[in-house]
């Protein structure tokens, strides 16, 4: 079970709830992202960011009876997060309903469930209303997957936010474990070289040499 501090945490000291599936799709990948500022475009992000195109404008409509907000703000001080929703929809008598965009198909791993559960959970301490369920929406297969906010993926998703916090504090990048099927998607690849023996300083070392080319 996380343990989080009595007092709220400041506005200043809040990490983002992308972090968290950055974290539990790869530590490594988290730390280049969120700690070394690296990024880089492949073609699967490059989809990624035409998909959030329209949710990314922000705004809001009123549609088949339901209020339909667009890159939403969110905050949790309680759990230190912060971040926005693609979607959330509100029907009159109903929960806030969060709806995150995603490319591709849906995946082996709980990261995306993870981040869509961090969500769920800023609404509830934000409005003072439960969220018991949401959904994710992948591009390819062009409609939604509900997924529900039970009792494991909340407690993974706030062991996850205490896990991604202690690692962003400690500054410093794992060692990068090679798996094919992750690394061979991922856009940082070159910057992470994960097929090359770990040597301490190996991320300062390219960051500097990138900056100096």
């Amino acid at each position: 079970m996380a343990l989080f501090p009595s007092e709220p945490f400041a506005e200043d000291d809040l990490v983002p709830i992308s972090a968290l599936q950055h974290m539990l799709y790869c530590p490594r990948q988290c730390a280049l992202i969120h700690i070394e500022r690296l990024w880089a475009e492949n073609a699967y992000t490059a989809e990624g960011r035409v998909l959030h195109k329209r949710v990314d404008a922000g705004g809001g409509e009123l549609r088949g009876g339901a209020i339909v907000g667009r890159g939403v703000p969110l905050r949790s001080l309680r759990l230190g997060l912060v971040g926005v929703a693609d979607v959330v929809e509100l029907r009159a008598g109903d929960q806030p309903y969060p709806i995150e965009y995603k490319r591709g198909r849906p995946k082996a791993h709980r990261a995306d469930e993870a981040q869509l559960c961090a969500q769920a959970l800023c609404l509830e301490e934000m409005l003072g209303a439960p969220v018991p369920k949401g959904a994710l929406f992948y591009g390819l297969e062009r409609r939604r997957r509900v997924v529900s906010f039970d009792d494991e993926l909340r407690h993974l998703t706030e062991d996850l936010a205490v896990d991604t916090r202690r690692m962003l504090a400690v500054g410093r990048a794992p060692a990068a474990e090679y798996e094919r099927r992750k690394c061979s998607a991922c856009s940082l690849r070159d910057a992470c070289q994960p097929l090359r023996p770990a040597k301490p300083g190996l991320v300062d070392r390219w960051l500097a040499r990138a900056i100096r080319d």
